[in-house]
């Protein structure tokens, strides 16, 4: 689908020329790229994101609510990852720069359906590299369990190899409180021991790396002030 007719038609005759391809049509709108696919059942849909009417990323979601394995690609020039996100989200197969190389499209299209998304271009795989990172710090973010001010000033001290007595001496409050402070935060954690707490929170971002124990040893304990053992969980 291109409303640049002299573009559609371009394309329309380059991949007929190939002989393991066939180009069931060409059309300028998402509402007639929508009959055509019902009535020709397309596997790859080429779709330019700026139609008259509904635009590509609407048409794309509109296709592949009737015919889920078509695999769309997005023709755009103006790529922002914004536009990676909303075309993503409604069943793009991946994005195709229109002032690009033909070769592109025909590997578009070739693609096997299992394959990952395609990004053809240098500064399309640039925006869409950063929006996976971009989502996957989100996703990091979103996982990331919510503690309150004290719990993190107390796992702080937990990710220094600290013991209740020891925490509640460095933060003025009572023993019986450092160690409900810790519970809490195992709790939220999933974690069973002060250790293993420490490590998920360092592993979700709550925690700095390297900040497990003065030490640096593994296996070793802080001894509480003047009580001349180890401390416990």
């Amino acid at each position: 689908m291109e409303d640049q007719r002299t573009l559609a038609e371009a394309l329309a005759i380059a991949i007929d020329a190939q002989p393991d391809l066939e180009c069931v049509g060409a059309v300028g709108t998402a509402e007639e790229g929508l009959l055509l696919a019902r009535e020709r059942h397309p596997d790859v849909v080429l779709m330019d994101v700026h139609l008259p009417g509904a635009d590509g990323i609407d048409g794309t979601r509109l296709i592949k609510a009737e015919r889920p394995d078509a695999r769309i690609f997005i023709l755009t020039g103006d790529a922002t990852p914004e536009l990676f996100a909303a075309a993503f989200a409604a069943g793009a197969a991946g994005f195709l720069a229109k002032d690009g190389p033909f070769p592109d499209v025909l590997t578009a299209i070739r693609t096997p359906p299992a394959a990952r998304a395609m990004v053809a271009g240098g500064t399309f795989a640039a925006l869409v590299a950063e929006f996976h990172r971009a989502g996957h710090a989100q996703a990091a973010e979103e996982k990331r369990p919510s503690l309150t001010r004290r719990e993190r000033e107390v796992l702080a001290l937990m990710g220094q190899d600290l013991g209740a007595r020891a925490i509640a001496a460095r933060l003025g409050m009572s023993e019986h409180t450092a160690r409900d402070h810790v519970k809490h935060i195992l709790r939220k954690l999933g974690a069973h021991s002060r250790r293993e707490a420490v490590a998920a929170a360092t592993r979700t971002g709550l925690l700095p790396a390297g900040r497990q124990g003065r030490s640096g040893r593994s296996g070793s304990r802080a001894k509480e002030p003047g009580a001349g053992s180890p401390a416990r969980s």
